[in-house]
């Protein structure tokens, strides 16, 4: 069921306009006795999500006995973060998700229809999981707020992979990530119909269904003053919602280029991106703009990590940033590799696949470890007294030497591709 679905290219939604929407559709469901939300964790801070999880606690208050950000591998969320991203909420009712240990598995999706949908790239069975909260809860509503946006592992990001993967266990995310890295990153960018959304789509179909899941799925992109909008809200229980969200996310987060890009410079914000785990961004959401032997540069204050998990931290350092051909030998011969599939999907999504070439500069990694998983390096205030974030401006720059750059200040807003590579 649709409960409410408003957006467009121009659409901007208040504060207030998006509180009458979320409380009217509150009356419409009912009062609850017990509800948990899900919504995304700080990576996603501008996906306006955390003020829909403001506005649901402050409906329904001591009701709303427990929310759960949706980390996947991601860090636990600090105070700082919690405060900031959910302001008024008490900290008491925030659940950290361990993606070791607190799974449940509803079902599972048959390995014959992987090896279908995935072209015969990967023939094994996929685990519908979910924290265990979900199920043994007793919750007679379950809200799940989320951005949709252009995403490197299934295409569009959330709706019901806020479930089935950001509160996943080790075997579903893995499984997931590796399965959309065998596809190809570039096949799947922006698509909202791909084989891991397939996947995801059949559990849900067939093992989600029993639990009273209400999705809150936003659209948001930056004005031409570079102000955040939400430019659409849809909310609902099923494919429909979804499909309406990546339809308005495809017209307003897609920046299709007329020609390849020679030299993009990206900014990380540190206080959302701290490790190439979630920095890489840059990579994926730029790679289909960057011609060929062009340059990424990338921007990273924040950057004291290559992956937030430990293991796949240390499975980053050992192999690196190689093209997919090489890692794929190494995940065939290696168990460390086999029993680590988002490792290794990570891996390939960050190779520039020896197209182009890819220059980190970061505040706290040094030039031996960057340079050590097959990255470039370049000093952090060298390059930022030369590309410095505060006089450029998003698209085209030419600085005073005469050399003409892209700018980008928030890779996890959009997808830029040029005609050429992007292909229907």
């Amino acid at each position: 069921m649709l409960y409410f679905a408003k957006g467009s290219e121009t659409t901007d939604l208040s504060a207030e306009e998006i509180r009458k929407v979320l409380f009217d559709t509150f009356d419409k469901i009912g009062r609850k006795k017990k509800v948990l939300a899900i919504p995304p964790d700080f990576t996603r801070y501008h996906s306006r999500a955390g003020y829909l999880t403001t506005l649901a606690y402050e409906y329904y208050r001591d009701a709303l006995t427990d929310i759960l950000p949706a980390l996947g591998t991601h860090a636990p969320m600090t105070t700082s973060e919690l405060q900031k991203m959910y302001p008024g909420i008490p900290l008491s009712i925030f659940r950290e998700h361990k993606w070791r240990t607190d799974i449940t598995t509803l079902g599972e999706v048959p390995a014959e229809y992987i090896y279908e949908i995935s072209e015969q790239r990967v023939n094994y069975s996929w685990p519908a999981q979910v924290n265990k909260m979900l199920v043994n809860g007793g919750y007679d509503l379950i809200l799940s707020p989320g951005q949709v946006v252009p995403h490197e592992v299934i295409g569009m990001a959330n709706y019901n992979k806020n479930i089935l993967v950001g509160t996943g266990g080790v075997e579903g995310i893995n499984k997931s990530h590796f399965l959309g890295a065998a596809y190809g990153i570039e096949r799947i960018l922006g698509r909202p119909d791909t084989p891991v959304r397939k996947v995801l789509n059949y559990a849900s179909d067939k093992f989600l269904r029993h639990l009273p899941i209400i999705y809150l799925l936003t659209v948001v992109a930056k004005d031409n003053e570079g102000r955040l909008k939400m430019r659409g809200l849809y909310i609902g229980d099923d494919h429909e919602c979804y499909l309406q969200a990546a339809a308005l996310s495809l017209k307003i987060n897609f920046n299709m280029m007329e020609k390849p890009l020679k030299k993009v410079v990206v900014y990380l914000d540190p206080e959302e991106f701290k490790s190439t785990w979630l920095g890489n961004k840059s990579i994926y959401r730029t790679r289909m703009a960057i011609e060929d032997n062009g340059e990424l540069i990338v921007l990273a204050p924040g950057l004291k990590e290559f992956g937030e998990d430990k293991q796949i931290d240390v499975l980053i350092r050992k192999y690196g940033y190689l093209t997919t051909r090489e890692i794929l030998r190494f995940t065939n011969e290696q168990p460390e590799l086999q029993n680590n599939l988002s490792a290794a999907a990570h891996l390939i999504h960050g190779s520039a696949e020896d197209r182009f070439t890819i220059t980190y500069c970061p505040g706290k990694l040094t030039e031996q470890e960057i340079r050590s998983v097959n990255f470039n390096y370049a000093p952090l205030q060298e390059m930022i007294q030369r590309y410095n974030p505060e006089k450029l401006k998003d698209g085209y720059n030419t600085m005073d030497d005469g050399e003409e750059i892209f700018y980008i200040s928030n890779p996890a807003i959009g997808l830029w591709a040029s005609r050429e590579r992007f292909k229907d």
